[in-house]
């Protein structure tokens, strides 16, 4: 039998007409792996703008530290002077008249707490010798032979030589790397007076450059001012909370300069977890020095319970109403805040975690609602 002739391509293994865009089918990635693919370059896109960001801001932070500060007391005095001007105080006006009483305020409490350290700064001294050596008897007590005993005793020796002079320098110490307090106090001052003037300028100019609707993007600065607003009235009651816990501990106990504890108690409050615990080591080491171990023993009970059991009770109060986020997310982002930002990051991490979440759930639901009222077929 005569067989047909045969086209070009066709053979006998049924290959016919087999084209090369055939083999790009085959040998396509799946779409999950392409999703992938566009996530992980996403990702590393961002990753390397906000390192940039960070480099950028660590470098130029003589000018972003003292904004970041006056921007932060600017969200939570603002309200104060919408209410001013509501009695027909201007802004400006009512910016000077917040600046002039804060820096009054800020200047006595600063004060208060420099002249309480400098007054016992003697009895402070003599307090922490006295927990130095008993800090050896007990050592020695246990078993430790005497050396080593007395080298720990030396050590301590050396850290309270010092000890007053840290307390002392502590409020600018956190400003090492401004070139110097009086310039970054004078950048804040005069940042806070034009943020709390023109905040609704600056606002507004903020939110018609974020490429969203106006609508989306005030509710978007609304929620990160009123994250930033409820975390420090939140962190204000705790602090205030444990200052007075620890003073009524300190009192009972007998325990020495019970004004100086509370108010290192109340300042250390804003330093999220570390803060509190630095200033309950400072109690409890006054207490061993002034009042003997049993008082030191009782002033950790006192620590444990103002910064532990009786904390949790306030901190749900003082912080549900304003992140409405785990405490153990709290927890995580302020760390790992600190560990990236330092004091801003450590401060700013949780409000600003809070804000992103209600953010998200705004725009989840407006999604919502905008797909529930399409009409069917669209």
């Amino acid at each position: 039998m005569l067989r047909s002739p045969q086209a070009p391509g066709d053979d006998d293994t049924g290959a016919a007409g087999l084209e090369p865009r055939d083999l790009t089918v085959l040998f396509a990635p799946p779409r999950w792996l392409r999703e992938l693919g566009q996530t992980a370059w996403l990702a590393v896109g961002v990753t390397l703008l906000v390192a940039g960001a960070i480099g950028l801001l660590s470098l130029t932070q003589t000018i972003v530290a003292p904004v970041l500060t006056a921007g932060v007391v600017a969200a939570v005095l603002s309200p104060s002077i919408a209410r001013m001007k509501r009695h027909r105080v201007p802004r400006g006006a009512g910016a000077a008249i917040m600046l002039v009483g804060g820096m009054v305020a800020g200047a006595g409490v600063v004060w208060l707490v420099l002249a309480g350290i400098t007054s016992q700064a003697k009895a402070l001294d003599v307090d922490l010798t006295g927990a130095r050596d008993t800090l050896a008897r007990r050592l020695t007590d246990l078993g430790v032979d005497s050396a080593t005993a007395d080298s720990a005793k030396e050590h301590v020796t050396t850290a309270v030589k010092s000890a007053v002079p840290a307390l002392l320098q502590g409020i600018g110490g956190g400003l090492k790397g401004l070139s110097s307090l009086v310039v970054y106090l004078s950048l804040t001052a005069l940042s806070l007076f034009f943020l709390l003037k023109d905040g609704p300028v600056i606002r507004n100019w903020v939110e018609t450059h974020m490429r969203v609707p106006p609508d989306v993007a005030h509710g978007m600065t609304a929620r990160v001012l009123q994250s930033l607003r409820g975390y420090f009235v939140g962190v204000t009651a705790v602090a205030v909370f444990n200052a007075l816990i620890v003073m009524l501990g300190a009192f009972v106990l007998g325990v020495p300069l019970v004004g100086t504890i509370g108010a290192v108690t109340f300042l250390g409050a804003y330093i999220p977890y570390l803060g509190a615990w630095s200033a309950g080591v400072f109690g409890v080491l006054v207490a061993l020095g002034g009042a003997g171990t049993d008082a030191a023993v009782g002033m950790i009970v006192v620590q444990l319970l103002a910064n532990g059991v009786l904390q949790q009770l306030v901190q749900p109060i003082a912080y549900g109403a304003a992140l409405g986020i785990h405490p153990l997310a709290v927890l995580i982002v302020t760390i790992a805040g600190g560990a990236l930002f330092g004091a801003v990051g450590l401060i700013l991490a949780a409000p600003l975690t809070s804000a992103a979440t209600r953010i998200t759930s705004d725009l989840s639901r407006v999604r919502t609602a905008d797909a529930a009222a399409a009409p069917p077929g669209c």
